[in-house]
């Protein structure tokens, strides 16, 4: 401040995350925005919340705070699906647990009201975003309130947040912010009265759906139709005597806005005084990274996105994705590999179909689930054009395809081309892919496709890298414990994990985070989309059992296994048998394909174990199927969006 001759600032940002000036993190994109408006923008990262000092570091905000937990929810990134402490954090320095609060936006909002009275609090990020409603909070057990309220904040930034805040910078420099909040799209705000919202869809109150699931389920299904920008409606719940008001979403950026948001002139790593405590490990996946596209219209059940980036497809242009490659085979460190091209899905690179540009996403169905929209545009051309010219620039050794593709909209690609020069050049040694479950019952209230799609897909993986001469992986997610999924449902997925010779390493046990369908099902036990009762795997017991059953292979979970096994009335699965999935710790009578029958006097046996030489069970080369699903020590633990920011 004092070598830019500032004596104040307009905006301070106070984020959970250490900063990181790279467009993969929210806090630099929104601060960036603003510096490029004319506005002087600080930011205080990671305060200590215990007292107000740090809140008054840099001043008193002449326009207003910023407010934003990070990247990831705060309890997400503190906690497992056990609710017990995470032990690293990669958005902290040297990755330091515990340099942030619980429920990180409303700790902060209410110290930055502390430090400085009568100063806006404006809410964003993925925080504020998805808990801008009465929520189900999976660490409390309990619906809570909006943390507008929460936090006393004054406006909440929900979604992608460009558009936004430059009217908002504009409607405070002109102390107009009351008047012009009805027009801003993509912000919820408190009134006093809700007679005068024109055209708003008018939710079941905050009282009413903390005690009563049904509500809270018809609530939430409102809530999720209306996330298109262009049908969407306001939306307005009663939270005791104040209302909260969520205006229709922001538009999605064109191509030229998404471009200018990513010229913006960002250093690209982390703040140079973090280099005594090692850096910040979140930047190791995308220093040198490139996105293409934000938004997903693939509809998992447990994802976010669509409260968050929306349904809508919107790239970069070509010509910007290729002059930031350029950029980065001049940055220290770059070794000429390319991590990653693509976004949420990096194999969407446009919207699913013409309709959405006028008539938004559909409402009444998916755009791959059950089984792909016959106006669903397949084409990958776009896509890989940008590949191949990436390829072209000196400097670039290889360019990797590591954030996931969409592998039903793979199949739905009669030419073949995009998978054939995904496996020869953009693969790096493993794949990884989403099945996330194979039982039907699961995959239907996952929106995932079903199993037939994922193996053709497995055999045609198989035979182009076979006929490329290439020894290539499939890294494939498998989550435990979602609604719908029983142990039989559980053991179905072991078995296939046998029968595939995969040895997963980490396995994501499902975490009910605000703002998906799953979390909807979870607590309420109800399928919003048809009311239907859903079984939902609550004990922590079962879940363990579900997660170990996926694990089946390590003798630590062995107890849990056999219990799960025998609760589940398939004992048939332990024995010595090639499709038996544990042995007996007891001498027993074995039946002719090795299932166990009878107990007997105890003896030593040990559970089945994967030989040492090789990550797999050993298969035939040559029968089709078997392609090797390797384990990736990358898999992330927790997965609430795919989208960094």
């Amino acid at each position: 401040m004092d070598k830019r001759g500032w004596t104040s600032l307009d905006f301070i940002v106070v984020t959970g995350d250490a900063y990181v000036d790279h467009p993969s993190f929210g806090a630099a994109i929104i601060s960036r925005i603003l510096e490029k408006e004319g506005y002087k923008v600080g930011i205080i990262a990671q305060p200590n919340w215990r007292n107000g000092q740090d809140f008054r570091r840099l001043g008193k905000p002449r326009l207003a705070w910023l407010v934003t937990s990070g990247n990831i929810d705060s309890m997400v990134n503190h906690y497992t699906a056990a609710k017990k402490p995470r032990s690293k954090d990669a958005y902290s320095p040297g990755g330091k647990a515990g340099l942030r609060p619980d429920r990180a936006v409303v700790v902060y909002a209410n110290r930055c009201r502390e430090a400085y009275k009568g100063v806006p609090v404006i809410m964003g990020g993925i925080e504020a975003s998805l808990r801008r409603f009465a929520h189900y909070d999976y660490w409390a057990d309990k619906v809570r309130r909006s943390v507008l309220i929460d936090g006393k904040g004054d406006l909440l930034v929900y979604g992608m947040g460009e558009l936004a805040i430059k009217q908002i910078a504009q409607a405070l420099a002109q102390d107009q912010l009351s008047y012009t909040l009805p027009q801003i799209r993509g912000v919820v705000y408190t009134t006093s009265s809700a007679e005068n919202i024109a055209d708003a869809k008018i939710l079941p109150s905050y009282e009413d759906v903390a005690v009563n699931k049904r509500s809270y389920a018809e609530a939430f299904m409102e809530q999720y139709k209306n996330q298109d920008p262009i049908r969407g409606k306001t939306l307005v719940q009663a939270h005791a005597a104040a209302y909260i008001v969520q205006n229709p979403p922001a538009r999605p950026l064109n191509q030229s806005e998404l471009d200018a948001v990513y010229a913006l002139p960002y250093m690209g790593t982390y703040h140079p005084s973090y280099e005594a405590a090692g850096g910040v490990p979140a930047i190791q996946e995308v220093e040198f990274s490139l996105v293409s596209s934000r938004g997903c219209y693939g509809g998992c059940s447990f994802c976010a996105l669509t409260f968050h980036q929306g349904r809508i497809i919107q790239s970069r242009s070509k010509d910007s994705i290729i002059n930031e490659a350029r950029q980065l085979v001049w940055r220290p460190g770059f070794k000429g590999y390319i991590h990653d091209v693509g976004g949420p899905t990096a194999n969407f690179r446009q919207p699913a179909c013409g309709h959405q540009h006028t008539r938004g996403a559909c409402s009444h169905r998916q755009c791959l689930f059950p089984e792909p929209c016959p106006e669903l545009v397949v084409e990958h051309t776009d896509y890989l054009n940008l590949l191949r010219d990436l390829r072209k620039i000196p400097g670039v050794k290889k360019v990797f395809v590591r954030s996931g593709i969409r592998y039903d909209y793979v199949m739905a690609d009669s030419s073949g081309e995009f998978l054939r020069e995904l496996c020869e050049h953009h693969v790096s040694g493993q794949l990884k892919v989403a099945p996330e479950h194979i039982s039907p019952q699961v995959l239907a209230k996952m929106g995932k496709p079903g199993r037939r799609v994922y193996d053709k897909f497995v055999r045609k993986y198989e035979d182009i890298c076979l006929d490329l001469g290439k020894k290539q992986y499939l890294v494939p997610y498998f989550m435990s414990s979602h609604p719908g999924s029983g142990l039989n449902e559980a053991i179905e997925l072991a078995e296939y994990i046998r029968d595939i010779g995969y040895n997963p390493e980490q396995v994501q046990d499902f975490i009910p985070t605000p703002g998906t369908l799953s979390t909807c099902m979870y607590y309420t036990g109800l399928d919003p989309r048809s009311m239907e009762k859903v079984y939902v795997p609550k004990d922590y017991h079962e879940k363990a059992m579900q997660r170990a059953l996926l694990q089946y292979r390590n003798p630590k979970n062995y107890a849990l296994v056999l219990e799960a096994l025998h609760k589940a009335s398939r004992e048939d699965l332990v024995g010595f048998g090639p499709k038996c999935l544990i042995r007996p710790r007891t001498r027993a009578t074995v039946q002719g394909n090795g299932a166990l029958v009878r107990k007997s006097t105890v003896t030593t046996e040990k559970p089945n174990k994967v030989d040492k030489n090789t990550r797999n069970r050993p298969k035939p080369a040559e029968k089709k199927g078997n392609i090797n699903h390797q384990r990736d020590k990358n898999i992330p633990e927790k997965r609430q969006s795919r989208a960094p920011h």
